[in-house]
């Protein structure tokens, strides 16, 4: 494959690419054909904006040029919102990236939230607990999502054997 530089434009085999799009199709094929698990739990949106701002095209024309709501696209690139199948085809086909990038993102980005939330449910028995060992704090008030690492740190320097074999 020769590859070379004319006039802004590259030249692939018999393709020719505007040389302005070249980072963005270098940089998306590469990372979704080699690399995926480095974008693995990134919301879609962040790659959105980031493509966005390196093209130099506004957020609120771009998504009236792909016949969308502004305040989706906002929406999307805050990570308020979920992106759904047309339009992730749509930006693709717009921004000139490979089919299902964006949807891929979505799906992993799905379900990395979907193990923060079982993780978030995983806590210790609080029976387990001596009360002596929490003894400036209700039992039933600590937040285990919130403060796992401070209590984790008070009962291995504090806790029993037994506390901290079970916990």
């Amino acid at each position: 494959m020769i590859c070379c530089i004319y006039n802004y434009d590259l030249i692939i085999g018999n393709k020719k690419i505007n040389f302005f799009y070249l980072n963005i199709f270098v940089y998306f094929n590469v990372l979704t054909a080699v690399n995926i698990e480095i974008l693995k739990g990134i919301h879609p949106g962040i790659l959105l904006e980031r493509e966005l701002m390196q093209r130099k095209i506004p957020k609120g024309k771009f998504a009236l040029s792909i016949n969308e709501y502004p305040q989706t696209i906002n929406a999307i690139i805050k990570g308020k919102r979920s992106m759904n199948t047309p339009l992730a085809i749509r930006i693709e086909d717009a921004l000139g990236l490979q089919e299902g990038f964006f949807m891929t993102l979505q799906i992993y980005y799905d379900i990395e939230q979907i193990k923060k939330q079982k993780s978030l449910n995983v806590h210790p028995d609080k029976l387990k607990f001596r009360p002596a060992l929490f003894w400036d704090t209700k039992l039933g008030a600590i937040d285990w999502n919130r403060q796992r690492r401070p209590v984790i740190q008070r009962v291995f320097e504090r806790g029993n054997y037994t506390e901290k074999r079970d916990n």
